[in-house]
């Protein structure tokens, strides 16, 4: 699937403004396009939510309307050129889109052209399931299957364990091996300040960080910034 997206690990770097990290490439990757969807659904406090966003996005120029949602929300996909979906819980954010019939509607507008974009949450329900979250399941959506805008599963805010540590419970990579023993899909962890962006039929990392690539049956690789995912599909 060709599709134009950018997914991103963390809306916001310790000591930076919300989407200040990667502003640029945001822009890079617009373009012209102006018109952009934000979608509040994985806070609790949606007005606030978009209020925020659509701050940050006017002041690079941008007109943004926040997603309802209601039979609005088509409404605001039809004029949008871009949709970026906010970070939060995934398990809220996909229960309401699902709900909403809104998650279909996304995906089809995508695939026609749309601009996808999102963080954290936003990045977690581009894959095609949110089983690789880090969210606890706050509210219980229909199923876990998402978008499937990538071919891999994704892993935001990826995080090494501190070689000193005495903590005896799993750490992520251990979590995402228990993920692979009972899928064959492979997982991106994406450590924050890194992000994947799809252009031209190609997937590829971006940011500040390498990326930790899980595949069922192969040792844990690095992918450092720049490097090609089109082969995890």
């Amino acid at each position: 699937m060709s599709v134009e997206l950018l997914l991103i690990s963390n809306s916001t770097m310790h000591g930076e403004g919300y989407l200040d990290h990667c502003m640029d490439e945001i822009r890079d990757l617009l373009g012209e396009r102006r018109r952009i969807a934000f979608v509040p659904f994985a806070l609790f406090d949606r007005d606030a939510y978009a209020a925020k966003a659509g701050e940050r996005f006017e002041r690079e120029g941008y007109e943004v309307r926040a997603l309802t949602a209601d039979a609005a929300g088509l409404e605001t996909l039809e004029w949008a050129e871009a949709v970026f979906v906010g970070g939060g819980n995934t398990f809220r954010l996909l229960k309401t889109l699902q709900d909403s019939g809104l998650l279909e509607a996304i995906r089809e507008r995508v695939v026609a052209g749309l601009v996808y974009m999102g963080a954290s949450a936003g990045s977690n329900i581009a894959a095609p399931t949110i089983r690789t979250t880090n969210d606890m399941p706050i509210v219980e959506p229909s199923s876990f299957d998402a978008l499937g805008l990538v071919p891999f599963q994704i892993n935001p805010h990826y995080l090494d364990p501190p070689p000193d540590s005495t903590h005896m419970g799993e750490t992520r990579e251990q979590r995402l091996v228990e993920f692979l023993e009972e899928n064959e899909t492979p997982v991106v962890g994406i450590r924050e300040g890194a992000w994947i962006r799809g252009s031209a039929g190609t997937l590829r990392l971006g940011g500040l960080h390498a990326a930790r690539v899980f595949r069922r049956g192969a040792d844990p690789e690095e992918r450092e910034p720049g490097a090609d995912l089109s082969d995890l599909g």
